[in-house]
């Protein structure tokens, strides 16, 4: 029994023994566990903080490649302005050089025009005079038909019916419209003797300008003429002027080579032909007293203009 108990405080004593080890193991384990969950909290906040920073790294690569991808943006558009401009310096070489082309063919041909100046002068002054020639000419023209066309007033007045006859200047030409009842017995082209008295009288005034040509018109109404001497009104017309052209010459001595017969028909009518009177003023023979066509041309012949 003494054995025993002696084991049993034995056993207790190193069950103390042990569980005071155990507790003093425990607490170093403690300790150490702490100490571990220390590191590991310390080592969480340099993580947290390690990424904080690899978050900002990462925004700051982000705005670094927008500015990459603005800067190589505005690059290529520099590029293309430089390539314009040196497209602009290439054609600017260009037009400097046609230019200066341009200024050596200037200078030939102010050359040419400093050689050609008192040559044009020259020609400037002559188509003044020429103009001046013109202007004296026409001057002269409507004062030759003025005194023309109040000799033929003066003259024909008297014993004849104004509304049988009517003269006026018309630009270059004196007209003498007489109506066909005092020329012409009624629908034929034969001259009655009242219109001998008539055409006397301006046989005289014509005679009197040998350098005027006469042309004689014959007009009718629209009312149509057919018989076995007249196949209408274009044929009365002719007949008509012819008639009194051939008085002109046989009867009162005027120039045939100054006489012109012509017939205008029922056309280039001065009224209304729906009415009597209408119809009565359009049966007319116009007499036209003009200069010669070569006065005309040797007017507009410069070669002809005093030097």
């Amino acid at each position: 029994m003494k054995f025993n108990f002696l084991a049993f405080l034995l056993m207790i004593g190193l069950a103390v023994s042990s569980t005071s080890c155990a507790k003093k193991a425990l607490a170093a384990l403690q300790s150490e566990l702490d100490n571990a969950n220390a590191d590991l909290s310390k080592r969480d906040k340099d993580l947290k903080e390690y990424i904080d920073k690899l978050s900002l790294c990462n925004q700051n690569l982000k705005e670094l490649e927008g500015k990459l991808k603005t800067a190589q943006n505005q690059e290529n558009i520099r590029n293309e302005q430089i390539s314009d401009l040196k497209e602009q310096v290439a054609d600017a070489r260009k037009l400097r050089d046609k230019q200066l082309m341009q200024v050596g063919d200037l200078t030939v041909l102010s050359q040419t025009a400093n050689a050609n100046i008192g040559e044009t002068l020259q020609q400037l002054e002559r188509k003044d005079k020429y103009i001046n020639l013109l202007q004296a000419a026409k001057t002269k023209a409507d004062s030759i038909n003025l005194a023309l066309a109040v000799n033929l007033k003066s003259v024909l007045k008297d014993g004849i019916d104004d509304r049988d006859v009517d003269i006026k200047v018309d630009k270059t030409v004196v007209l003498i419209n007489l109506s066909d009842k005092m020329l012409y017995t009624s629908g034929s082209a034969t001259i009655t003797p009242r219109a001998g008295e008539v055409l006397q009288k301006i046989a005289t005034i014509i005679q009197s300008r040998p350098e005027f040509e006469v042309m004689v018109e014959g007009y009718t109404d629209n009312q149509p003429i057919r018989n076995s001497c007249m196949e209408d009104n274009w044929d009365l017309s002719v007949k008509r002027s012819t008639s009194v052209v051939r008085a002109l010459q046989k009867n009162y001595g005027v120039d045939p080579n100054r006489l012109i017969a012509a017939g205008r028909g029922e056309y280039n009518a001065l009224a209304d032909n729906s009415t009597v009177d209408g119809r009565a003023t359009n049966r007319r023979t116009r007499i036209i007293i003009m200069p010669k066509l070569d006065q005309f041309y040797d007017l507009l012949n410069p070669t002809k203009v005093p030097k």
